[in-house]
């Protein structure tokens, strides 16, 4: 049987449109699209079919079958055609087990999904694979699509840049002036992308952006268009599996244009459809108390929602005011018995440097998610019973600014509790052994 996916209006006008349609929002009625597939279809295959096919293609040289995303096609993008993917063998990201933090703060079963270990340091890679590859089918299809673009606080255009280039095809970065790492500014320049550092924050940059794509030879590649959520839903089918098929208690995951929560909650809610699971995890939504929109929504019960504007937060990558996932995030939120709760500067850099001493090595978003999940444990909503999984959305290297600055105790509302700066010493045996000897018993 063969398999199919379109793109349909999450308000529920009925709207339905082709994948490979120029389009981000219903025409009638304005609402976000997302991809839809043919779950009668897809119910072909029984449960236990569809793991063991899974598994089987798990790191496997079958091109494209070794790709943690394209390891599970049917489910993400069954129509593009082999030849027209763009992969870097994304996904398979380890979930890393924070033995010694989990015992320190109650929950011995906790681990932490390390999706910066990618191709361009951060989970956005799942999602920029499906994008570019449908794009190099549409312009293999005859599309006239001259360029990809996309507004950043970072990781999405470094993503963008790297598989556009590995395509071929122009990539534009809109990026907020003096708001990105050092690291992060670099990747698309690195990639030949056309990077326009614009004098605005995020939300300006998704303004201009939104524009400039109404131009449909250029392609609008931020996650307001839904093929970049089918690549990243497949982080929640992914930590499922590397678990032999058994749901966690909770998932934690950073929150800032959303896409990202809408993706996880979007990979879990089809393998229950599917059978391959019989239950659903909670999921609490983390953000930086500078950047809360969905925090202060949550707190009236998702009856009221406004835009803030953000302010400058370490957590940078969620440093956004008006996330263009909102509604998509709240129906997860709604389906998941979903929390939201928000972490100040204090909170997620000393989350961040607690982690790090016990070997994990974290971007400041992941800080955030680790500042929540403190807050939940001393509130007793997570157990020590359960298995929490922490998702840690970009590799550490890409802030060392932010690690530099809290070992040095620079950073802006910061009390650095875990600063180990170097000690300076001359180069003297006697002085070096009375350092060792004071400072390890």
């Amino acid at each position: 049987m063969s398999y199919h996916s379109w793109l349909e209006c999450i308000r529920g006008c009925g709207r339905r449109y082709s994948i490979y349609d120029v389009i981000y929002q219903c025409e009638e009625c304005g609402g976000l699209l997302d991809v839809e597939h043919d779950v009668e279809a897809l119910k072909d295959r029984s449960p236990t079919e569809w793991k063991a096919l899974f598994d089987q293609r798990t790191r496997t040289n079958e091109w494209p079958y070794g790709s943690g995303v394209w390891g599970k096609k049917e489910w993400v993008c069954p129509q593009v055609e082999n030849q027209n993917v763009v992969s870097m063998y994304e996904g398979h990201t380890n979930c890393f087990w924070a033995e010694r933090l989990g015992k320190e703060v109650g929950v011995p079963d906790l681990w932490v999904k390390l999706s910066g270990n990618s191709h361009t340091g951060s989970f956005k890679d799942l999602g920029m694979t499906v994008l570019i590859s449908v794009v190099r089918q549409m312009i293999a299809d005859g599309k006239p699509i001259r360029a990809v673009a996309c507004a950043s606080t970072g990781d999405t255009s470094a993503a963008l840049a790297a598989y556009a280039a590995a395509a071929g095809i122009p990539a534009i970065v809109f990026l907020p002036r003096g708001k990105v790492s050092t690291a992060q500014l670099v990747q698309p320049i690195a990639h030949g992308a056309v990077v326009l550092s614009l004098d605005t924050d995020f939300d300006g940059c998704m303004r201009i952006v939104q524009q400039v794509t109404a131009d449909q030879s250029i392609y609008l590649a931020n996650s307001m268009n839904s093929l970049r959520m089918e690549g990243q839903k497949t982080v929640g089918i992914e930590i499922v599996q590397q678990f032999d098929w058994e749901v966690p208690d909770w998932i934690i995951i950073p929150a800032g244009n959303l896409g990202n929560v809408s993706a996880l909650g979007k990979g879990l809610l089809m393998m229950r459809e599917l059978g391959l699971i019989d239950r659903l995890p909670r999921i609490a939504c983390a953000q930086s108390a500078h950047a809360n929109p969905l925090y202060l929504s949550y707190l009236t019960g998702f009856q009221e929602y406004q835009p803030v504007v953000a302010r400058k937060t370490l957590a940078s990558a969620i440093q956004i005011g008006a996330p263009v996932s909102y509604e998509r995030a709240v129906k997860v939120l709604r389906a998941f018995e979903g929390i939201v709760e928000q972490a100040t500067e204090q909170e997620l850099a000393d989350a961040a440097a607690r982690a790090d001493r016990a070997g994990l090595y974290c971007c400041p978003q992941t800080g955030v998610a680790l500042a929540v999940l403190f807050k939940l444990i001393e509130r007793g909503e997570i157990q020590p019973e359960h298995r929490v999984i922490v998702i840690s959305t970009a590799h550490g290297l890409k802030f060392t600014r932010f690690k530099v600055g809290y070992h040095e105790q620079t950073l802006e509302e910061v009390r650095s509790r875990y600063a180990n700066p170097p000690l300076e010493l001359p180069p003297d045996r006697k002085a070096v052994q009375r350092a060792i000897d004071r400072l390890i018993p």
